[in-house]
């Protein structure tokens, strides 16, 4: 079954470039994380890169290595070593960029705080939603299927467009966690869509007067008060303790 599926699935949807990528965005995310944090220790061969007194970030270079691999990937001809090349550089470039977002997107260097733990959540859904890609079914472009299995292929893409519409509810609620999850366990997103969404989040600012942004508030702060300590652990472990504490900001990101 295995061996089918890797035939239908990865070589016949011509996957086999994002199973690249894949794998070089992780290898590149825990490389990095690793060494950042042996750096932080003071452990090891490794320290900080800097250039006339400028420190230089990760980003930089993954910038580079994102840039030339898109365009060397869109000039590449199917299959050729260029499509696997501009995969492989994509995958460890975008890695690179995004364990710095946080840092882009506030515009200063929150690493090592709680802020800069956003980087974790980024990746985390970048890696979720390129392995989905990876493991689903290509609902087209697969030859050689039986007409049953094309109708099951047509049902599954009508069930997987409600399920997007529901990640991105869940997600215009301002629970990323959740969407995140429930990219593998659907009914999360099913359930989290129908919820109430967090208080700061583009949903609520569309659609909720007074007494629903009330309601929402309170919900947020009920829920915070028992999943933000896990969070808080988790986002740890794959990131690293912070040096400085945000805890209001960091509530604001949690679900």
């Amino acid at each position: 079954m295995v061996l089918d599926w890797w035939s239908h699935e990865i070589v016949r949807g011509h996957k086999l470039p994002l199973v690249l990528a894949l794998g070089a965005f992780l290898v590149t995310f825990v490389t990095t994380r690793t060494i950042t944090r042996l750096i932080r220790a003071g452990k090891g061969p490794f320290h900080n890169v800097a250039s006339g007194g400028v420190h230089l970030h990760h980003s930089t270079p993954g910038t580079v290595l994102l840039v030339a691999g898109a365009f060397t990937e869109v000039g590449a001809d199917g299959r050729s070593p260029g499509s696997y090349t501009g995969a492989a550089l994509i995958g460890v470039g975008s890695s690179l960029v995004l364990d710095e977002f946080a840092m882009i997107f506030h515009l200063q260097d929150v690493y090592w705080s709680q802020e800069g733990q956003l980087s974790v959540t980024v990746v985390s859904l970048t890696a979720a939603c390129v392995a989905l890609a990876v493991v689903g079914v290509s609902p087209t472009g697969v030859t050689g299927l039986s007409p049953t299995a094309r109708f099951l292929r047509g049902g599954l893409t009508t069930v997987l467009v409600i399920h997007l519409v529901c990640e991105a509810v869940t997600a215009l609620k301002g629970k990323i966690p959740t969407a995140l999850i429930s990219l593998f366990l659907g009914p999360f997103a099913w359930y989290a869509a129908v919820r109430i969404a967090r208080p700061r989040s583009p949903w609520a600012k569309w659609f909720y007067g007074p007494h629903r942004m009330e309601r929402a508030s309170r919900h947020t702060r009920e829920f915070d008060d028992h999943w933000y300590p896990v969070r808080r652990h988790w986002d740890d472990f794959i990131g690293g303790a912070p040096s400085v504490a945000s805890q209001p900001a960091r509530r604001q990101q949690a679900r």
